[in-house]
């Protein structure tokens, strides 16, 4: 009997106990969705995104021109060293009329044989004409190299753009195979790259404040931002002049060098309170 009232009070005393600990665990977990919640419902925030546009306009201060010199002779050699002396020629040109060395770059130079293919005719006859034997003949043939081309290509800045005609029709008056240019353009943007953004950010900032107004609400901090690359665009360009052209013509004109524009869309996200 005593045996049995004491089994009784132990399963009592474990049932006490797993009811505490059940308890516990419900209330650790209640707890935890308590404050998860409440984490939840703080990162639940309004906000607003407003887009803005800068743009900056300047005048092209750099022409860039590039030009080729080509020349063919019977050997590598005689090629490269008829190529030198055009380039010469074009070099104290250039530094003649204020254009740096480092503003003169070499983009490419090359040398390579060149061949032609020829026939190996068939017999003729006594009357000039190709002889009907059997087998019939098959005309065979093989590359005769005719010599070898050297080119070169150069790149050069013109730092000042009204001479950029001027130097064109000179570098063709030496003998450089072909001319390009010029193209004008900014020669550092950066400074415009930062002013054109801070515009787009000021033109988003205007919107933002006038929305928010309208709405009834204040702006807060800004939550995200981005930025659409730089684009920056020639208004006007000057036309380009072959060299078999520029030697023959009359005294440079001035070429328009027109307006490049540089401009910055951004994207700014603002919590509203």
């Amino acid at each position: 009997m005593d045996n049995l009232i004491k089994e009784k009070s132990n399963l009592m005393k474990a049932g006490l106990v797993f009811v505490v600990i059940l308890s516990a665990y419900f209330t650790v977990k209640a707890l935890a969705e308590i404050k998860s919640y409440g984490r939840t419902s703080s990162l639940e925030i309004s906000t607003i995104t407003l887009s803005g546009h800068g743009e900056v306009i300047a005048v092209p201060d750099i022409a860039t021109i590039s030009f080729t010199i080509s020349k063919v002779a019977k050997t590598a050699k005689e090629a490269q060293e008829a190529v030198a002396q055009v380039e010469q020629k074009a070099l104290e040109f250039l530094r003649g009329n204020g254009v740096e060395d480092k503003d003169i770059k070499t983009e490419n130079a090359s040398v390579y044989p060149k061949y032609e293919w020829k026939r190996t005719p068939c017999p003729l006859s006594s009357s000039g004409t190709e002889m009907m034997i059997f087998p019939p003949c098959i005309s065979d043939g093989k590359n005769v190299l005719l010599g070898y081309e050297a080119n070169e290509s150069i790149t050069m800045k013109v730092r000042k753009v009204d001479d950029a005609g001027e130097i064109m029709q000179g570098l063709g008056a030496v003998g450089v195979s072909n001319l390009n240019g010029p193209n004008f353009a900014i020669d550092n943007e950066d400074g415009l790259k930062m002013e054109a953004r801070k515009k787009a950010i000021e033109d988003a900032r205007g919107k933002a404040k006038i929305l928010a107004k309208d709405l009834g609400v204040r702006l807060g901090k800004i939550v995200s931002f981005s930025e659409n690359g730089y684009d920056p665009y020639p208004v006007m360009y000057g036309k380009a002049m072959m060299a078999e052209d520029a030697a023959s013509l009359p005294p440079a004109p001035e070429l328009p060098k027109g307006e490049n524009t540089i401009s910055s869309d951004v994207s700014i996200t603002y919590e509203i309170r």
